[in-house]
């Protein structure tokens, strides 16, 4: 049974018994604690600590995820992946264990003519919490146990564990509960008889049924932790791996091998003319490259395009390592082109977006791999050097900072440069490569950690969002009566406020709109009789609740007090300037650019904003006034600017755009920019015609990361302010140069030429004062071992110019065993070492020397044996690196 028709099968099963069908979230789902979605219940999470109320009781889902932390085992067991499926069912206060179990258990076992999966019964075992284990379940989770038993299933295959199998909780305090795992039995052949407490290879998990039941206040392990209280609505959150489900039904022995990713690996022994089942490091190679270029593709296809930090350098790697597993195949040519598009044909069948977006991709991937293949040039030079350099000191072995500095600055993977030193006759330090990687995995670890004990408190929040959502009423009204609902100080609920309290409040209704979409948040005040306040930020932390940051400055603040809630209207203005002025930016780069530019993030506030956006090379400086001509065209035009509500299927066939992993209802708001010349999911407020805009003045645009670019404008009277600042400017160098503004370009160039030419005969005449010094510094060589050395520091003297000089002393001394060494530099200091045919015979070689002068100068060198050049940023160490290379020639 192929994966596609597993997924369709679990999804019916569901959908059948009532359950809504959610989509899969993107991988980049907007979770600040998260860098990709990395289990089912991601898109859920809200609802499950009750930060926003579910839309429906039951859900079931195919959530894409991707995991990275076991990314060195991938290839190498069964079941590591880093892109995984995971089949999901889920009650918002609807069934509990009961339902969970028999939907369960008749998916599982039920026949395939019906719609099942039809695994044996006799093949199934459970696992669920045991007795002993914690005081709120003294006998265990003997209910799962019962219900196990109704749907026919022996005692003999229930097996009761501890916490840290079989309960489950975020990591934070939230709601936690008992699990009840699934297993599957493989049979003798993988392993020994016992159940899933013996062997987990042969009993394999397919399916974790959670039974959210307890408000945990308190997490400090996964089996150390505090409850608070029952939930009052228990909830099921349950994750099926489908990979795992399809290698079983497909009789196969691990998750490479199904029908989805094979065929990639069946390509690559194919251009690596290696048979996949002869060795077993070719088949990791071979498994590592399959699981790689389907996790890039599904990461490109969701927005992420390859870069240095978070997501990008997750992408990056993944790329890296399937082409770098090609290379250690034997295949030096491009292989993303002969591998990508077979994944992109196994996917499309289950996300459609595949197709859809595959010129994008296809384009970043491609790029990528061809700036990975001029990294793996310059890191292979740096590898060259150390290896020179270890053997020069008599070393056998490569030190481990040597090779995490290649694996974490070049991409080289360890493997990689395993293989090299080995070619070189190297070993390579693996005890202080594996330390320093422990290291960095730890400092990520801890980050995530961070991030995810930095998740805010919302309990507060919750308390206040009971009494109901927070009506925005600031699409039609900059001022409104209101009263205050409460007060929050430091995540606690509080009666009351005094002048130079900063606190946080909530409204019955607001004008003030919540910073959400790019757009800053509003400004104002609320006031009353003998009451002021100055609002300083708004924020949205829990679903439809409005919280006002704000610093009382006079009166006392209690709760229930009637205020009057006033925006800042000019600001409301310039902010609804930028925002409408981002969504003709975006519109204008897809004209310029095509539909496959997609934006990558916004920010707009009065007078500026700034859009992000995929490409994958700059815009010329025609382009860019292109841009500039085809927004201020549409300011110009009037557009009118509208929008509606309606379905998000509805909005997505009429073109409407929508952010990477943004979070959308099932109705949405739809702006539009004369109708169908602009069409975004936006719920940000905007003016009503563009002509309200007045101008756009494009500040600039360039890179902030592999693939994605960044457009900067200034709107309306900044604009216009910008533009008059230009104006004076040109007239003040136009009165200086003694020409007309239209002149200027024609003044500067010939201008700059004239300064070129002056400082080429500078550059004549100095090289001529060097080169008439060459007997006089030649006559100055010493006697240092076998050689005659002329070592001299040269300060101000250009890298150029101090090569011409060394080349010339070199030609002077050609007849003798000489070395010339030269210290100069301008801004930063410059090594130059040459030496005589008769110097290299007598075993002095430039490029050794210069490493050791240049390690003297904070920096480092390279080059050949008869000339090298080297540099650094320490120019007080000049006689420190003269020295040095006295050092090593009298040695």
């Amino acid at each position: 049974m192929k994966t596609a028709e597993i997924r369709r099968r679990f999804l019916d099963h569901f959908t059948a018994a009532g359950h809504t069908l959610v989509p899969s979230a993107s991988l980049v789902y907007n979770d600040p604690t998260l860098l990709f979605v990395n289990a089912g219940m991601v898109p859920f999470k809200s609802y499950f600590t009750g930060a926003e109320d579910a839309p429906y009781d039951t859900a079931t889902s195919c959530q894409k995820c991707v995991r990275t932390l076991d990314i060195e085992e991938v290839g190498k067991t069964t079941r590591h992946g880093t892109f995984f499926q995971m089949n999901g069912n889920f009650s918002f206060g609807d069934y509990f264990k009961e339902g969970a179990i028999q939907h369960a258990w008749k998916l599982v076992t039920g026949s395939v003519g019906d719609g099942g999966l039809g695994f044996d019964p006799d093949k199934v075992w459970v696992t669920v919490l045991g007795p002993g284990h914690h005081p709120d379940f003294p006998e265990g989770d003997a209910e799962a146990v019962a219900l196990w038993r109704s749907v026919g299933l022996p005692d003999e295959r229930i097996q009761r564990r501890d916490l840290k199998d079989n309960y489950w909780n975020m990591g934070v305090p939230g709601p936690g509960g008992p699990c009840s795992e699934i297993y599957i039995d493989r049979g003798p052949a993988y392993g020994p008889e016992g159940g899933p407490v013996v062997d987990e290879d042969r009993f394999l998990e397919i399916w974790n049924l959670v039974f959210m039941q307890q408000e945990l206040s308190a997490v400090r392990a996964k089996d150390d932790f505090d409850v608070l209280r029952p939930l009052p609505k228990p909830n099921i959150d349950t994750g099926m791996g489908l990979e795992r489900v399809a290698y079983l039904m497909q009789g196969k022995d691990n998750m490479y091998e199904i029908d989805q990713i094979f065929p990639v690996i069946e390509k690559a022994a194919e251009l690596s003319g290696k048979r996949y089942g002869a060795n077993h490091d070719d088949d990791v190679r071979m498994r590592v490259v399959a699981d790689h270029v389907r996790s890039g593709l599904m990461l490109m296809t969701d927005g992420v395009t390859p870069g240095n930090e978070a997501r990008g350098y997750v992408l990056r790697r993944l790329l890296r390592r399937s082409v770098r597993a090609m290379r250690l195949l034997g295949v030096h040519d491009p292989v993303l082109p002969e591998l990508l598009p077979i994944s992109k044909g196994l996917m499309e069948e289950s996300y459609p977006e595949v197709t859809s977006e595959w010129a994008r991709v296809s384009a970043s991937a491609y790029a990528e791999e061809e700036s990975f293949r001029r990294t793996l040039a310059s890191g292979t030079q740096i590898f060259d050097v150390a290896v020179r350099n270890a053997k020069a000191a008599g070393q056998t072995t490569l030190a481990g900072d040597q090779a995490f500095q290649l694996h974490d600055t070049y991409g080289f993977p360890i493997d990689l440069t395993l293989e090299m030193a080995s070619e070189a006759g190297l070993e390579v330090d693996r005890a202080e490569f594996t330390r320093l990687m422990g290291e960095q995995k730890a400092r990520a670890k801890a980050d995530a950690r961070a991030k995810k004990g930095g998740a805010v408190n919302t309990e507060a929040y919750r308390q206040l969002r009971e009494a109901g959502e927070t009506p925005f009423l600031g699409f039609t009204d900059l001022t409104v009566p209101s009263r205050v609902r409460g007060i929050v100080r430091d995540g606690a609920v509080v009666p009351s406020a005094q002048p130079g309290d900063v606190v946080e409040v909530v409204l019955a209704e607001t004008p003030f709109y919540a910073e959400a979409g790019g757009q800053d948040a509003d400004a104002g005040v609320l006031t009353a009789p003998g009451l002021a306040l100055d609002v300083l930020d708004v924020q949205r932390p829990v679903q439809g609740l409005v919280v006002h940051k704000v610093l009382v400055n006079e009166g006392e603040l209690t709760a229930g007090a009637e205020v009057l809630a006033q925006v800042d209207a000019a600001a409301r203005l310039g902010a609804c300037q930028a925002h409408t002025a981002t969504h003709i930016v975006n519109a204008a780069l897809r004209q310029l650019l095509g539909d496959t530019t997609h934006q990558a993030g916004s920010y707009n506030k009065p007078g500026y904003l700034r859009f992000d956006f995929n490409a994958t090379a700059g815009l010329s400086t025609d382009a860019k006034a292109e841009l500039e001509g085809i927004v201020n065209q549409a300011v110009r035009g009037n557009f009118a600017v509208t929008d509606r509500e309606m379905p998000l299927d509805e909005a997505k066939a009429l073109g409407a755009q929508a952010m990477f992993g943004e979070k959308y209802g099932n109705v949405v708001r739809m702006v539009e920019l004369n109708g169908a010349w602009s069409r975004e999911l936006c719920g940000g407020t905007h003016v009503g015609s563009t002509a309200q805009i007045g101008l756009v003045n494009l500040l600039g645009e360039g890179s902030i990361g592999s693939g994605i670019r960044r457009v900067e404008a200034l709107v309306s009277g900044d604009a216009f302010s910008r533009f008059a600042a230009e104006r004076a400017l040109v007239g003040t160098l136009a009165d200086t140069l003694k020409t007309q503004p239209d002149q200027l370009v024609d003044r500067v160039e010939k201008l700059l030429a004239q300064l070129k030419s002056a400082e080429k005969e500078i550059a004549d005449l100095r090289t001529q004062q060097l080169l008439g010094n060459l007997d006089a510094l030649a006559a100055s060589a010493t006697d240092v071992g076998a050689v005659k050395l002329v070592a001299r520091a040269m300060p101000g003297v250009g890298g150029g110019d101090l090569r011409t000089l060394a080349m010339g002393l070199r030609d002077k001394l050609s007849s003798q065993p000489a070395v010339v060494a030269l210290v100069g530099g301008e801004a930063k200091p410059v090594v130059i070492v040459a030496t005589t045919d008769a110097a290299r015979a007598a075993g002095a070689k430039a490029g050794q020397l210069v490493d050791v002068a240049a390690a003297q100068l904070g920096g480092k060198g390279g080059g050949k044996d008869d000339l090298a050049q080297g540099g650094g940023s320490d120019a007080a160490g000049t006689d420190a690196a003269l020295a040095a290379i006295r050092d090593a020639l009298a040695g």
